[in-house]
């Protein structure tokens, strides 16, 4: 991941190698690099979404789109404008393309270094050999095998203003990247279906008190209910902006100003509508031994992922926070095209 997002070439093994470079950190060493390990002319894979708005025209169905740049535009600047909708300049032109193979697998590898999902590909050459190869069908499997290897690696008393008896366990996957936290209120274990809250990370809500959403109110409220309640646990999980990291969070909320709501922004900028899994909060359970839960959400995603992954709702409990006069379309989207039950 350190070569993707140092914006260097990559070799993606499968049926027909690619050399993959990201186009939000693509440089001249980078290009330089990419031209040199691979060969014919290059494509630069996007989201549907995106290569929609950069073709100015409709794109069909499918995971991925490709487009085509004329070679005087495979500059970092041009790249940029095309796989940034928050560029001030224009897009060079592009063709669409048929997306080569391993294109899935390309894009993804932007996805999980929190790269704006914007890949430029091209069939390897023979000096490709030197760059760093990622095996294709090992990369499709990585989320899940990562969501699936979460293991306790470390666990502290630390008592909190919402919650003095609280303890947090942190989880890592096998391979030692993204780590989640459950903090621990009470002794939940023993409870027969414990107050359960899955709360994805917000730096800006959590940390900084943004009005532009209920996460801060939200991870707050939670924690004393369960403290009232005498035991509960929140899943603290590393999934900054619905799974598209802080700096692409922040692209959105500027297209949100110019217009857009939460879900078009962030399909705007080549991302789905919510990236998250909810499947490492069922192992982070399974692990502490939590297997039958009262669910603390207003989001139906989250009962139906757990359920699937072998924890038990015994119920739903609402979690509504009221308008704050900032976040009202926020909260209004939140509901009609997420479905979140807050009425």
């Amino acid at each position: 991941m350190q070569e993707v997002r140092a914006g260097m070439p990559v070799r993606i093994d499968g049926c027909a190698p690619l050399v993959a470079l990201p186009a939000e950190t693509a440089a001249e060493a980078g290009l330089a690099e990419f031209a040199a390990t691979s060969l014919g002319a290059p494509q630069l894979i996007l989201a549907p979404s995106r290569a929609a708005a950069v073709l100015h025209q409709p794109v069909g169905p499918g995971a991925v789109a490709a487009v085509a740049v004329p070679p005087g535009q495979l500059t970092p600047g041009a790249l940029l404008a095309l796989a940034d909708p928050t560029r001030r300049q224009a897009a060079p032109g592009a063709v669409a393309e048929t997306p080569p193979r391993l294109a899935e697998a390309a894009l993804l590898l932007a996805k999980l270094g929190r790269l704006l999902p914007a890949m430029l590909v091209a069939p390897a050459a023979p000096a490709a050999t030197r760059l760093l190869g990622v095996d294709a069908a090992e990369l499709l499997a990585y989320p899940h095998a990562a969501d699936a290897s979460l293991a306790r690696v470390a666990e502290a008393a630390v008592p909190l203003a919402d919650a003095e008896d609280a303890r947090l366990v942190a989880f890592r996957p096998a391979d030692g990247s993204i780590e989640h936290v459950a903090i621990l209120i009470g002794r939940p274990e023993d409870a027969a279906a414990p107050l359960v809250r899955i709360h994805s990370e917000c730096f800006t809500g959590d940390l900084l008190g943004s009005l532009r959403c209920d996460c801060g109110p939200q991870l707050h409220q939670a924690m004393r209910r369960m403290a009232a309640e005498g035991a509960g646990v929140v899943l603290y999980m590393a999934q900054e902006g619905r799974g598209i990291g802080l700096v692409n969070k922040l692209r959105a909320y500027w297209l949100q100003d110019a217009g857009l709501d939460t879900l078009d922004a962030n399909r705007a900028l080549g991302w789905g509508a919510d990236e998250r899994s909810f499947a490492p909060a069922a192992t982070m359970l399974q692990a502490l031994g939590i297997t039958r839960i009262r669910l603390l959400t207003n989001n139906p995603d989250k009962l139906a992922s757990l359920a699937a992954c072998g924890i038990e709702v015994a119920g739903r409990v609402s979690h509504a926070i009221a308008a704050n006069g900032v976040n009202d379309q926020y909260l209004q989207t939140k509901q009609k095209r997420f479905g979140h039950l807050l009425g």
